[in-house]
């Protein structure tokens, strides 16, 4: 992990390269838009999923962008998660450029508080679909829990890892209960 500004941390070069044990790719439109998706990464390190992280934008790279997807599969990646601001084409481009599941993250980094990026991804054209989340860092957690659901219909072991994190949160609002109920 490296450290950022702010206390944000940022998975090393080394977690996010070494490739052919990765089945998730996180990728982002910009380094802006890493704080929103911090949550992400710490959910699937939780869970033991190995992934890569990119910044590529839609529009100031969209080659990278392309060369990066269509390899995805070849490297061996079964999800990809994509978060994006403002206009937030980078969730569809994705999905453009492959068959692997894509989920998109709005990132609450406009004017319009993500809302603008909400509807970007949410209004997908019928063909290209992309799984929408909520906006901000709680949408970037439930994208990294949906991606290990599609995991863990071939990968045992993350679906057991994903009902104990589920018995965990229940566990958590169990003891908050006894502390607040009256």
């Amino acid at each position: 992990m490296c450290h950022a500004p702010g206390g944000l941390k940022i998975p090393s070069k080394i977690d996010m390269f070494s490739a052919m044990s990765k089945k998730v790719a996180i990728i982002v439109g910009s380094d802006s838009d890493l704080g929103s998706m911090e949550g992400a990464w710490q959910v699937l390190e939780d869970l033991g999923i190995e992934y890569e992280l990119r910044v590529a934008s839609a529009h100031r790279t969209p080659n990278k962008v392309k060369n990066y997807v269509q390899s995805a599969e070849r490297r061996g990646i079964e999800v990809i998660i994509a978060g994006a601001g403002w206009a937030a084409h980078l969730p569809g481009v994705v999905a453009a450029y492959t068959t692997i599941p894509v989920i998109g993250v709005p990132v609450d980094s406009s004017a319009l508080n993500g809302l603008d990026a909400l509807l970007s991804i949410v209004q997908m054209p019928p063909g290209i679909p992309v799984a929408t989340m909520a906006i901000g860092k709680g949408g970037s957690r439930n994208a990294a829990l949906y991606a290990a659901s599609i995991l863990a219909v071939k990968y045992p072991d993350i679906k057991k890892k994903i009902k104990d994190a589920r018995k965990q949160l229940a566990r958590k609002v169990e003891r908050a209960a006894k502390k607040h109920d009256r």
